[in-house]
């Protein structure tokens, strides 16, 4: 069984960075793509970005792109997420999760796999 865990987030000022690792246990990383997905409060679930196995193909949503970047490291089965430029309506709980096709996807219910989330805060 694949596990993920998210870390990571914390509180930054608008227009800092901060770098989000997704480290994967359990499994082969490199047999997964992977989305980033955040919930905010009395919002629903949204995904930011994928990427597949191997990392050639990555999407972002518009909100984000430009100023987040999605990258993987298959040896160290980590998934990133740098985020730079962020803004007050970033401040989410931030999710990792994996698929096990190898192409990206950025729907949420094309995901088998979650990990719990780590809290990004931007304050104005």
């Amino acid at each position: 069984q694949l596990q993920l865990v998210e870390s990571g987030g914390g509180l930054v000022q608008t227009g800092g960075s901060l770098r989000l690792s997704c480290v994967a246990s359990g499994g082969t990383l490199g047999s997964y793509a992977i989305g980033w997905f955040r919930q905010a409060p009395g919002k629903e679930r949204e995904g930011l970005s994928c990427i597949s196995s191997f990392g050639g193909n990555t999407k972002y949503v518009d909100s984000v792109k430009g100023r987040f970047t999605i990258s993987r490291d298959n040896a160290k089965n980590t998934i990133y997420l740098q985020m730079n430029l962020l803004k007050p309506e970033d401040t989410a709980v931030y999710f990792c999760a994996a698929r096990p096709w190898p192409s990206a996807a950025q729907i949420q219910d094309d995901y088998d796999y979650w990990g719990q989330g780590t809290q990004v805060t931007v304050s104005s």
